[in-house]
């Protein structure tokens, strides 16, 4: 370990104590949270830039009275403390307005994801008994797709915020207007937050149905949004944070967003993340600091080199899911002095973070965790002649569990019968509990590090993996294929391709009639028209009959080794091209474009 990073260890150790002293139990009735800090940033920095999005720039000071003018309005709109409204608008400045807003006067935002179409998006709605919805222009047409099907009036219960020249539909109010002549004061309901109270929902996909809401208190997003900007990033107002991911997930709104409200940096907003644009916005623009997902880090490191990338502002990221295999590149190539590697759920109690700046680990925890021992073949848990669980040695992969205790509560979904699941009681002891984060993680040696034991992930396990930065649910996907009029049943898992980062989706199917062709046109517009992109299951393979476990259980694992090669196979196999809806046979010329890595996934 050199004497530098030797150095930055020792000097980490005043911001540790004070994360520290921060995620110290406080009582859920205490009246705080980061709206407070919100403030505060909008009064102190009130002239600086808060947001540059597209060809507009906004303040602090702005970016504060218009928050504040539609949190007033929906109050007008009956909306008070406790209730619920949905947000579905892509990444621009109304989203940071209207989630800042709802949550001002004491509201929960539910987050939707604006890839989400038909019965995903009604449920998501109606889950969390939303008394609003405030939608972007731009989603119009998956709104009015469920319209009919939600508790929602026409004209009092949907609000929209329009996108560039686009009309609010007939059947919605624009918020901008009804906003416009209301009061720009901070709403005194800011201040009767309590750190117990629900800040937001996101929605995970489990590894059973639709997608549940996690919940996410003031208190959890107040301390991921300090321990990001403190200790993570490190920035101040001085710097500017480049933020492309989606904003309804808790990656993009919480850790990258999260970090500009509680320091007053400013954000270099995109719609959508561009590998090309990368190098060039973060000169133009005065990039210091930038958030990722592992995808994304590999998107720019198989983009062709233009000249000197590290000849940048850029100095810092923070994001999760950057694999060792391109780590070192990653950093060197975009001259990278900081990688804050984070690992946590939307539904944990638990969470991990390269604070101090260990190459190829998600770092340390400060709650207690355990990594025990787990049969991937057989997908169970290994337990000893007590029927307790073991743990694993010192460099060995476990499951990773977070146990559960005043200080690392675990508030889970809405729903109480999913949140059950989640928790693992017995463990090591009778009474105990643990919340199961569905994750293999390993320990691994790292020098230095203050006697805190560092992390490195290795895969997920059971019936959920990840593609394009979504966690997908296997179960939910296989409910919608099994909707298809010709599929009997359908088998979903993740299969890996190379140069990508998770897994792709694959689906074996079982006809209706075995000896009716499979209607792919029709296929494909099915699953275009009910899944988001990220759950469209690239690969389907034909099999005459399920095999299943003595138990009735669907058998994954032999079909997940076979994957979509041909030669470990005689079914017949069919693909979705990258930025094709349809599906065609597999064929062996494309085959070996996805085994070199070059097919474009």
């Amino acid at each position: 370990m050199s004497i530098a990073n030797t150095l930055e260890i020792i000097a980490s150790v005043p911001t540790l104590l004070k994360l520290r002293k921060g995620f110290a139990y406080r009582s859920p009735d205490e009246k705080d949270s980061l709206l407070r800090r919100v403030e505060e940033v909008c009064a102190e920095f009130a002239d600086r830039t808060a947001i540059i999005f597209e060809d507009e720039e906004i303040t602090w000071g702005e970016l504060g009275k218009r928050a504040n003018r539609v949190g007033n309005a929906l109050k007008d709109e009956g909306i008070s403390p406790g209730d619920v409204v949905s947000v579905m608008i892509e990444n621009r400045i109304e989203f940071i307005v209207a989630v800042l807003g709802i949550m001002k006067i004491g509201a929960t935002v539910a987050l939707i994801n604006t890839n989400l179409r038909e019965e995903p998006l009604r449920h998501c709605i109606t889950l969390i008994n939303s008394k609003l919805c405030v939608f972007g222009t731009e989603v119009t047409d998956a709104i009015d797709s469920v319209r009919d099907q939600l508790a929602l009036e026409d004209g009092t219960g949907f609000l929209a915020f329009r996108d560039g020249d686009d009309e609010v539909p007939a059947w919605a109010r624009d918020l901008a207007v009804l906003s416009h002549n209301q009061s720009d004061a901070n709403p005194p309901e800011t201040q009767e937050i309590t750190l117990g109270s629900t800040a937001m929902y996101i929605f995970t996909s489990g590894t059973t149905g639709l997608p549940k809401a996690a919940v996410q208190s003031h208190k959890r997003m107040q301390q991921a949004a300090t321990l990001c900007h403190t200790a993570g990033l490190r920035c101040t107002e001085k710097d500017r944070i480049y933020l492309s991911l989606p904003l309804y997930h808790g990656t993009g709104l919480v850790i990258g967003y999260g970090s500009a409200l509680s320091s007053g940096a400013s954000v270099f907003l995109r719609r959508r993340f561009s590998a090309s644009s990368l190098v060039a916005d973060v000169r133009k623009h005065n990039v210091t600091c930038m958030v990722y997902v592992g995808e994304l880090c590999r998107y720019l490191v198989n983009q062709p080199k233009i000249g000197d990338e590290a000849d940048t502002p850029l100095r810092t990221a923070i994001g999760n899911g950057l694999r060792p295999d391109i780590w070192d590149e990653f950093k060197s190539r975009f001259g990278l002095k900081r990688i804050t590697e984070l690992y946590a759920a939307s539904e944990g109690n638990v969470s991990f973070a390269n604070i101090l700046n260990k190459d190829r680990t998600i770092g340390m925890t400060s709650a207690k965790v355990a990594l025990i021992k787990y049969d991937v073949l057989e997908d169970e848990i290994v337990k000893n002649e007590d029927g307790y669980c073991v743990e694993v040695g010192d460099g060995d992969a476990g499951l990773c569990l977070g146990q559960i205790n005043k200080d690392a509560a675990f508030e889970g979904y809405t729903n109480k019968e999913a949140t059950e699941k989640k928790i693992l009681r017995n463990v090591f002891e009778d009474g105990d509990a643990w919340f199961n984060t569905g994750d293999l993680l390993r320990t691994v040696p790292v020098g230095f590090s203050l006697g805190y034991p560092h992390y490195q992930f290795v895969d997920r396990v059971g019936d959920t993996f990840r593609w394009r930065s979504e966690n997908v649910s296997t179960n939910e996907v296989a409910e919608i294929l099994n909707g298809f009029d010709q599929i009997e049943i359908s088998n979903v898992y993740g299969v890996s391709v190379p140069g990508t980062e998770g897994r792709a989706g694959m689906a074996t199917v079982v006809l209706n009639k075995p000896d009716e062709a499979l209607d792919l046109a029709s296929l494909g517009e099915y699953v275009n028209t009910q899944l988001a992109h990220y759950s469209r299951p690239v690969f389907i393979r034909v099999q005459s009959e399920a095999e299943v476990t003595g138990t009735m259980k669907l058998v994954k694992t032999g079909l997940r080794e076979e994957g979509y090669d041909l030669s470990k196979m005689s079914d017949p196999v069919y693909v979705m091209k990258p930025r094709t809806e349809e599906y065609v046979p597999l064929d062996a010329d494309f085959l070996a474009e996805i085994q070199a890595g070059t097919a474009g996934y």
